[in-house]
């Protein structure tokens, strides 16, 4: 006999559970040439990054609405129902409590985009309505109208003041509150999140129209998140300029003035602080056309790529810009904070629709979300935790969060660090940055296991691949039409190359540019692209002799064990070998010993080396086979 719970849900699929459609902007964006595709277009298939978002899936279907509403009805007197309260950075008494409730709202609205789930669907919905209730009872919480926050609004006059105790960021807080909600709206067109979403905006709007010029920019010496980018979201979501104006008010002038000169001044500055203030120059420059703030995005990435990043795409330590190029001094257990990635792949992507024909921008995209992000997460644990830092010291582990956070991975109520909140987002978008398009091309910037479903064109693109273990990518157009198939080729790689149907695409195939190829398309037709990988060293900016080894883009670590190490091993460079064509594992010689080495996205539970003390010079790569159609291009 059929169970109840089974036709209930035939019934529902029979039925088409009512689709919520997403919102398009009212203004359109200035200097974009490549538009990105919606979540709901694109679905990841069999892999890494699969597992990784089912893992986090796991974790937002699983927590417990009612603790995550606490701080807000606790602090706009309304019930709490009787729920618990959190620990770590939500619990009632931590300063800015509330911030990780618009990360989850984004990684549910998420959820729902791309993966059609109708858990994440509801609880967005309905907590949305639950903060709005919050702000309807303002008046007997005794804040001003449209304020939504797990902590009083006299927070915000203390800053004013210059009297907010070390530590608080409230507008930090609000910005992540605002984003989660402009997410529910735009991504389900949800008229209850917009409400409080303007509602929110409103406020702000109000508060800082009355600051004089010098008190404005004294409130952002207090991290802000990104204040200007999710105003500026808003005014070209609704047009109303009033958003644009409040947005200009975080513009930090302290901070924009050297970046606009391209002076690096970054060093001893909060990363994290810095990077989001980027993003919103990116954006102000796409809601106004100004050019200043494009140059500012632009040569704050630059900067940030070429001068402060380690091998593995991170940046920072202890949450702090270093001098310039000074990677090898700063190999610690705190290195490479996994927001700041976040937040840097977000500016890169921002920058390169104004830019589509720049590789440099996805090399780097690809490097920091394979090397870093795509390992921050346990693999073993079914709720998906993540780790703060990225250690780089010798003999680092994962697993290290802040000391006043716990110390290890993530958990389920009693962590809330910024990265747990940023690594929910970064988990349940990876299918985000795939494929662009613009009026005659479709570009292919990432690697991965993937479906596109291309509406506007009528054609379904599915791209199959192992990579990185493997170097080769299968692309399958299902549909027809005449449009350009722009792709990425990693300046990582030598001797790509690309066959359509099992001949030659007949298009140049360079290392750091794009193989364009403009036909016209008939179903079924296949393009294969192929990446020859080898190893490369990775050499410290400030000492050639400290170096990470890489496997065409992947980052590879030493794997120690159990051991303590209180020094960089000393790594024979042509003692490397790959172990096997089918799997991304290596030997080597450190210290006169043979020592294994595997993706560093691949380094949890045991202790790991990712920068050496190199000798000797890197084995020689295999020739490239005489058959450039062939689908081996190397022999191991």
């Amino acid at each position: 006999m059929l169970s109840i719970s089974f036709l209930r849900t035939a019934l529902a699929s029979l039925l088409l559970i009512p689709t919520r459609a997403e919102v398009s902007p009212v203004v359109p964006e200035t200097g974009v040439l490549a538009h990105q595709f919606s979540l709901s277009d694109v679905v990841l298939t069999s892999s890494r990054w699969q597992e990784n978002e089912k893992r986090t899936l796991n974790y937002l279907t699983y927590v417990d609405v009612n603790r995550m509403l606490y701080v807000f009805r606790s602090n706009h007197k309304l019930s709490t129902n009787g729920a618990a309260s959190n620990g770590g950075w939500d619990a009632p008494d931590f300063p800015f409590r509330s911030h990780m409730q618009g990360h989850i709202l984004t990684a549910w609205a998420q959820c729902w985009a791309s993966l059609k789930d109708t858990t994440c669907r509801d609880r967005a919905i309905s907590f949305a309505a639950e903060l709005r209730k919050c702000q309807q009872n303002n008046g007997a919480a005794g804040f001003a109208a449209g304020y939504l926050s797990g902590f009083p609004e006299s927070d915000f006059d203390a800053m004013e003041g210059g009297t907010l105790s070390n530590g608080n960021v409230p507008y930090y807080v609000i910005h992540k509150t605002l984003a989660g909600l402009l997410d529910v709206w735009r991504t389900m067109g949800d008229n209850t999140a917009k409400t409080a979403t303007i509602a929110l905006a409103d406020w702000v709007d109000n508060r800082t129209a009355n600051l004089s010029t010098s008190k404005m920019q004294m409130v952002l010496n207090t991290e802000f998140g990104g204040m200007n980018d999710v105003l500026a979201q808003i005014y070209l979501m609704t047009g109303t300029s009033k958003y644009l104006t409040a947005a200009k008010r975080f513009d930090h002038t302290s901070q924009f003035t050297p970046l606009l000169n391209n002076q690096d001044q970054l060093n001893g500055f909060h990363a994290n602080t810095q990077v989001p203030k980027w993003i919103g120059a990116a954006k102000e420059y796409k809601a106004t056309g100004t050019t200043s703030y494009l140059t500012i995005a632009k040569n704050a990435w630059t900067m940030t790529v070429n001068a402060h990043t380690y091998a593995i795409g991170g940046n920072s330590q202890a949450e702090h810009f270093r001098a310039p190029n000074a990677i090898a001094g700063y190999l610690n257990t705190d290195t490479a904070e996994s927001c700041n990635t976040y937040n840097m792949l977000k500016l890169t992507r921002e920058l390169w629709m104004t830019d589509p024909t720049n590789t440099a921008y996805f090399d780097f995209y690809e490097r920091a979300l394979l090397n870093h992000l795509l390992g921050m997460q346990n693999p073993s644990d079914s709720h998906g935790h993540i780790t703060y830092f990225s250690s780089l010291n010798p003999g680092g582990k994962r697993g290290l969060g802040p000391a006043w956070g716990g110390g290890t991975w993530s958990t389920d109520y009693d962590s809330f660090w910024c990265c747990q909140g940023t690594g929910l987002e970064t988990q349940t978008k990876f299918a985000d940055s795939v494929y662009f398009y613009d009026s005659s091309t479709l570009y292919v910037n990432l690697f991965t296991p993937s479906v596109l479903n291309w509406s506007a064109r009528g054609v379904v693109v599915t791209q199959s691949t192992t990579f990185p273990v493997s170097d080769t990518s299968t692309i399958k157009i299902t549909g027809s039409g005449t449009f350009t198939v722009s792709i990425r080729i990693p300046g990582w790689t030598s001797g790509a190359t690309i066959t359509i149907n099992g001949a030659s695409a007949g298009v140049p195939v360079t290392a750091g540019s794009y193989a364009k190829i403009s036909r016209s398309w008939s179903s079924g037709d296949v393009i294969v692209v192929k990446m020859p990988m080898w190893f490369r060293k990775i050499a410290a900016n400030d000492n050639a002799n400290v170096a990470a080894v890489a496997f065409g883009p992947t980052v590879l670590c030493g794997n120690y064990g159990n051991t303590a190490l209180s020094s960089n091993p000393s790594l024979s460079l042509s003692t490397l070998k790959r172990s096997s064509a089918n799997s991304l594992t290596f030997t080597g010689v450190a210290n006169g010993s043979n020592i294994n080495l595997v993706p560093f996205y691949d380094g949890q539970g045991f202790n790991y080396v990712v920068y050496w003390i190199v000798n000797g010079s890197l084995p020689s790569a295999p020739s490239v086979a005489a058959s450039r159609g062939s689908s081996t291009t190397f022999t191991y």
